[in-house]
């Protein structure tokens, strides 16, 4: 794990045992944190830290210990009906990271797999893979969500609470916008991700332990209807479904939705100027839930449009 310097050392620091396996209401708060304090978790990657080096059997992990998320965390203010806003400040890579392909898992499911592990070192900011071939680390965030009204999500899963989004742009330097269910909001994170493409085909990324340094804003009285993401000059909803057809289908419908109420269009007008402004990304396709989301360039659609005012009584 990379060294805290001495400016870093004075946060609330969420130690990566305190983590959970699903998001849930019920949860004990690991910690209680106000708006605009800096917390940094610490996380352990999506195996939890389970692989040691490339002799270890996939076959003996223990597959309830998988996919933690570090948390959860109270935040002060935060109430159902609100946006939990998420800044993501830092997120801080160890020196490897380990890789995995599975039998009867991933895009290539069909196909004889052997279960194969892979520990790969990152140095200076790259991953040496094999064979001299380097990739750039781009380290994100896989899990990252807040409890749902009642019940429990498995953390290994995403939805309008967000989740195991995969969304490689989730990541230092984003915000991320996060519907409020349960009071507190409940947050937690984990999975990173030294690097990951679009669709993590093989069902795994560069998994990581790492640290998220990060801060919390809140929208009061407004939610959207997914997950957004704001990344650089572009807002993403990000949404999942059974097959990647209905995850694009209500990623659309919630982009079309956003530019019925910024611009008063009709169905239609918004819809044909969706064909024409709004993007759709593929984030994952291993998960149990697929997904997608719909890219939108900040000028064309404001936060409010894409967090509209909903009272308790009517939010889901």
């Amino acid at each position: 794990m990379p060294t805290i310097n001495k400016k870093v050392t004075s946060m609330k620091r969420i130690p990566s045992h305190k983590v959970v396996y699903s998001f849930s209401p019920k949860h004990k708060p690991a910690e209680h944190v106000n708006l605009k304090e800096k917390i940094l978790l610490e996380t352990q990657d999506a195996f939890g830290n389970q692989i040691k080096n490339e002799n270890t059997s996939i076959e003996k992990l223990d597959w309830t210990k998988v996919n933690g998320a570090t948390g959860p965390l109270y935040i002060n203010g935060a109430e159902s009906g609100d946006t939990l806003i998420v800044n993501i400040e830092e997120i801080r890579m160890p020196e490897k990271g380990v890789i995995a392909v599975v039998p009867e898992q991933g895009a290539l499911k069909n196909k004889p797999i052997k279960p194969t592990v892979k520990v790969v070192p990152i140095r200076n900011g790259q991953i040496h893979f094999e064979n001299g071939i380097k990739l750039k680390a781009e380290p994100m965030i896989g899990t990252i969500g807040v409890a749902p009204k009642t019940g429990e999500i498995p953390t290994g899963t995403s939805g309008k609470h967000g989740g195991n989004m995969d969304a490689k742009e989730i990541t230092a330097g984003t915000r991320l916008y996060l519907p409020v269910f349960a009071k507190g909001a409940l947050f937690a994170a984990g999975d990173l991700h030294a690097i990951q493409a679009d669709g993590e085909v093989c069902v795994s990324a560069i998994e990581i332990p790492g640290e998220i340094i990060l801060s919390f804003d809140i929208l009061k009285g407004r939610n959207p209807s997914w997950p957004v993401l704001e990344i650089r000059d572009s807002y993403a909803l990000l949404a999942c479904g059974d097959s990647l057809d209905e995850a694009s289908e209500l990623a659309v419908e919630a982009a079309v939705e956003a530019l019925m109420r910024e611009h008063k269009w009709s169905f239609e007008e918004a819809y044909m100027f969706a064909s024409l402004a709004v993007d759709v990304k593929v984030n994952q396709v291993v998960d149990p839930k697929k997904g997608v989301r719909a890219v939108i360039l900040k000028r064309l659609v404001s936060i409010e449009s894409l967090c509209p005012e909903k009272h308790d009584k009517n939010f889901q």
